[in-house]
């Protein structure tokens, strides 16, 4: 097997003649080249300014040139040749090339026409000179020797050079069988063309040897003229190592498994060649892991190091820990990979190598944000310290040794831990910016989504949801193409909640389809995917009170551990439990439940966003229990936390929560002042359901005022009309997400009104309503 030759490289050096002795027209020589090109610089199907697709589709370029001449005649076939007979297209030129190499000697000779491709050096031209043989010509096309075409010419010779008998007779087979699928062609255009010139040698001696030729064609060949569906072009190890590289690169950088034409191609390659690389092996681990086939992913991850390490020592040792610690996170086995993690610390330490230590570090803290039941006992005895002290770390052996990722990356997490201890905006903004700095004077594409990522929740915590659906479009048209697959989902994701949460559910799924099918094979991503479609699906399910549907759904959910699901996502899934209990009647189970997510969240140390829902679902429930007075000290508590915090989306929930209390107590003005003073802000939030809730404790509010006026009064009436409006608006908030039951509930509020308002035939108007809706009720349910 060659190291670096095959038949297509023969092919690309017969067309880099071509293009020297002239034969391509102008007209189509950025096309020729193109094509040349693309198969020869690496970077190239590497390229990040390509999307997932192009980078793909690239790599099955390589590997259909490698295993037929067909992608030559694609490209050829549509342009004329400049020289040569008239009306002869480029592609028949180029195949009189291939079948002018009709030996194992016309092979040498063909390597060794390939230095007058090549500029002559000073040298010979001085010999040249002396000996008297004339300077080429200035329209001469000469190839500079250490441009891309010049660089390739020579290693080909010189690889050419340096294969054994046998291998450049194995290259020769090969050759005749790749350029054989074109004879039928290039027998209609070539009269002279007969069964055995493919071999001069045999073409020669039919007449000597008679009816023997064949038996003699058949042992040199071994048959494998023969047409085989089956059969693969053998490949070099260099081209082997190169698409093993690039897929390995691929996987790592985008989390995207690898497409599964690619996949059976390169199988078959593999197969094939004669030697299979160690690289394969991590392949193998990478894309079983990305299918969730863990003890498979075991098996070729103790394989690969295994083989690479007979040779390199301990020196790679430190990796093998890292990838194991990974993927036993990926497994749920925490504290076997904190342990392997902590292992490839001491290693990187004992090797000296700080790029796998500071992510080893990096690694530790982010699994101790995730899990810190796991990881508490573990800051307490171990050197790592505690977070913050990691981070300032990690930043400052960033700064020193010129990590730019990790400096960036810890700059970020900082920012993360003040949004979600609730500290000042000011220093996360800081953070923030000076993480931008980096990405943007480094160029660092591959971490913006990270970055807009905390962007988009910035935003969404300071309740500018334009904002926040801004960045959301920004990062998807302009950066996911740069981004790894999980970044391009999560932002997705957030999309569709926007949306849900706005009552266009079948947006948010379409959204959701949309993304690629084919990154989605990965385990993970899949199963996140999945997982908030279905979300997405319960409240809708829950908001048209098909209680039965919900339950199926959270039953569903429900089975997955919480490690198994992002924190966030757990808890979402906890409150649309929640809230499936409250809409069951179910008071009791669902306060309990309440009461266990508040211990968890204790024990914890997670987001504070997640302890102020918290209250304000307590505080609903008690309202819910008809006693929203004992509610008052939770929902003053969960209103002072989010001003704090400038956790806008929960303020305004909360002043209500406060409005709804002062209401029960008969205080309704002030009710009417805070909620007055919150609800135009609160629109910006963009939570239909929110602003919802808000327009009803107003109409309630409004309604309380009109009780205390004289009876028949004119503000009597001028309060019960604007409870009338503000029921109306609750109304039509409630309609955009769907929510039946709550629809049923404001007109039965705005049927009460009127009758006492004493316009009974609205009243009946609104009564008739109530009851269609309910008739929509149970027809859903059935």
């Amino acid at each position: 097997m060659s190291r670096f030759l095959n038949p297509a490289k023969i092919g690309l050096l017969a067309l880099i003649e071509l293009y020297t002795n002239g034969t391509v027209p102008t007209s189509s020589i950025v096309d020729v080249l193109s094509f040349i090109t693309s198969h020869l610089i690496d970077n190239d199907i590497s390229s990040s300014a390509l999307s997932s697709n192009d980078r793909w589709r690239r790599a099955e370029s390589t590997i259909s040139l490698v295993i037929s001449i067909a992608d030559f005649e694609k490209v050829l076939i549509p342009h004329t040749a400049a020289s040569g007979v008239p009306g002869r297209n480029l592609w028949y030129v180029f195949l009189h090339k291939l079948w002018k190499i009709d030996s194992l000697d016309a092979l040498h000779e063909f390597f060794d026409n390939c230095s007058t491709l090549l500029a002559k050096t000073k040298e010979d031209l001085r010999r040249d000179v002396e000996l008297g043989v004339p300077a080429p010509a200035p329209e001469v096309i000469q190839l500079s020797r250490n441009s891309p075409f010049g660089a390739f010419v020579r290693r080909s010779q010189l690889e050419f050079t340096r294969l054994r008998f046998h291998d450049a007779v194995e290259l020769w087979k090969d050759f005749v069988k790749y350029r054989q699928t074109t004879a039928a062609y290039y027998r209609k255009k070539t009269p002279a063309f007969q069964r055995l010139s493919f071999d001069n040698v045999l073409l020669t001696g039919e007449n000597e040897w008679g009816h023997a030729v064949e038996a003699i064609a058949s042992v040199a060949y071994d048959e494998m003229l023969r047409d085989d569906p089956s059969a693969t072009m053998p490949v070099s190890t260099d081209d082997i190592e190169k698409l093993l590289e690039f897929q390995i690169d691929q996987m790592q950088k985008y989390g995207n498994r690898i497409p599964l034409e690619i996949r059976h191609q390169f199988h078959d390659l593999i197969m094939d060649s004669y030697m299979v690389p160690s690289l394969s092996h991590y392949l193998s681990y990478l894309e079983a892991w990305r299918a969730g086939d863990y003890a498979t992913s075991f098996d070729y991850l103790h394989r690969y190091f295994d083989y690479t390490m007979q040779n390199r020592d301990r020196s790679f040792y430190q990796y093998a820990l890292m990838n194991l610690a990974v993927l036993q996170a990926d497994f749920g086995c925490h504290k076997e990979a904190i342990a392997a993690m902590l292992e490839t610390v001491s290693t990187a330490r004992e090797n000296r190598d700080m790029t796998c230590l500071n992510f080893a570090l990096n690694w530790l803290f982010h699994f101790g944000r995730a899990h810190p039941e796991v990881t508490q006992e573990l800051e307490s005895k171990s050197q790592l310290g505690t977070g913050k002290e990691s981070l300032a770390f990690l930043r400052s052996r960033a700064k020193e040794t010129g990590t730019w990722s990790l400096w960036s990356s810890a700059l970020m997490s900082e920012a993360k831990v003040c949004l979600s201890r609730g500290e000042s905006i000011a220093t996360a903004l800081e953070h923030l910016v000076r993480s931008s700095q980096i990405l943007v004077e480094r160029n660092m594409k591959n971490m913006v989504g990270s970055q807009l990522s905390i962007n988009i929740a910035l935003w969404d915590r300071l309740g500018v949801t334009y904002l926040s659906a801004t960045t959301c479009e920004i990062f998807l048209q302009c950066h996911a193409r740069h981004s790894i697959f999980d970044d391009g989902l999560k932002v997705t994701s957030r999309q569709a909640s926007m949306l849900a949460l706005k009552g266009r559910y079948d947006e948010a799924l379409e959204k959701l389809e949309s993304l690629d099918a084919d990154s989605l094979r990965a385990w993970k991503p899949s199963q996140y995917w999945h997982k908030f479609r279905g979300i997405i699906k319960l409240r809708r399910d829950l908001h048209h009170n098909n209680l039965d549907g919900a339950e199926l759904l959270l039953s569903q959910l429900l089975q997955s551990k919480n490690e198994d699901l992002e924190p966030d996502l757990a808890f979402v899934i906890d409150t649309l439990h929640v809230e499936c209990l409250i809409r069951r009647g179910n008071l009791e189970d669902a306060f309990t439940k309440v009461e266990d997510m508040v211990a968890e969240l204790r024990e914890g140390n997670k987001d504070i966003a997640l302890r102020v829902r918290l209250l304000l679902l307590k505080a609903e429930l008690l309202d819910k229990c008809g006693r929203p007075q004992k509610a008052f000290t939770i929902v003053v508590r969960a209103a002072n936390v989010a001003w704090r915090a400038r956790l806008i989306p929960y303020l305004w929930p909360a002043i209500g929560a406060i409005a709804n209390v002062l209401s029960s107590l008969g205080e309704f003005e002030p009710a009417i002042q805070l909620l007055n003073a919150v609800l135009p802000r609160s629109l910006e939030c963009e939570n239909s359901a929110m602003t919802a809730k808000l327009y009803s404790h107003l109409g309630d509010a409004n309604v309380g005022m009109a009780g205390k006026m004289p009876p028949k009064s004119n503000k009597r009436k001028e309060f019960l009309m604007k409870g009338v409006e503000a029921i109306e608006k609750a109304f039509n908030h409630y309609s955009s997400v769907e929510d039946i039951n709550k629809q049923c509930e404001m007109m039965a509020k705005k049927a009460t009104i009127m009758k006492v308002a004493g316009d009974y035939v609205l009243a009946n108007d609104y009564a008739a309503a109530y009851l269609a809706l309910r008739r929509d009720v149970a027809h859903l349910k059935i």
